[in-house]
């Protein structure tokens, strides 16, 4: 396995649309294996392919404290939501920045999972927002998105000035 490096915003690589996964083979599954090394190091609880820039449809979650339920979701797509929750979301590709999103409170997705195997979950709470969140990832999409024009702007500041600072 092997860490991998996790794009930060705003790389414009974080806005490329994830294509599907045709053919769930070794290769997906040691992505899915080096992904998760990634971020139980970074520490986070989900992480899509697209922040490592592959952009494959993969994602990967782990919301339990013990790290002992690791999930993978192979070309998810939400069939059902139902609700609404606010609250407060972070990202490994942003880091150190904490904002509240509304999203979902109960949703139903379909997937295929590390075998190639199609199901369907129906998830709520902390799992359903992380789901939300990595899928976004795959679209496109980062939090800062759902946050006004000035709130992304001083994020894009900030980190950009970090990112200075480090050099």
């Amino acid at each position: 396995m092997a860490l991998l490096p996790i794009l930060r915003y705003p790389d414009p690589r974080l806005h490329k649309k994830a294509a599907p996964i045709s053919i769930v083979d070794a290769s997906i599954r040691q992505l899915a294996a080096d992904m998760a090394e990634t971020m139980y190091a970074a520490p986070g609880i989900g992480l899509a392919a697209t922040q490592v820039d592959r952009h494959i449809r993969l994602i990967i979650i782990d919301v339990t404290e013990n790290k002992s339920k690791l999930q993978a979701f192979i070309n998810p797509e939400i069939i059902n939501k139902s609700g609404g929750c606010d609250g407060e979301e972070g990202c490994l590709s942003v880091p150190g920045i904490y904002e509240t999103v509304n999203r979902a409170e109960t949703i139903t997705i379909k997937a295929l999972d590390l075998d190639g195997n199609p199901f369907e979950l129906t998830a709520e709470g902390l799992l359903a927002v992380c789901i939300q969140h990595e899928i976004d990832h795959l679209n496109g999409k980062v939090f800062v998105n759902y946050l006004s024009r000035l709130k992304q702007q001083r994020i894009k500041d900030k980190l950009l000035k970090q990112a200075r600072e480090t050099l």
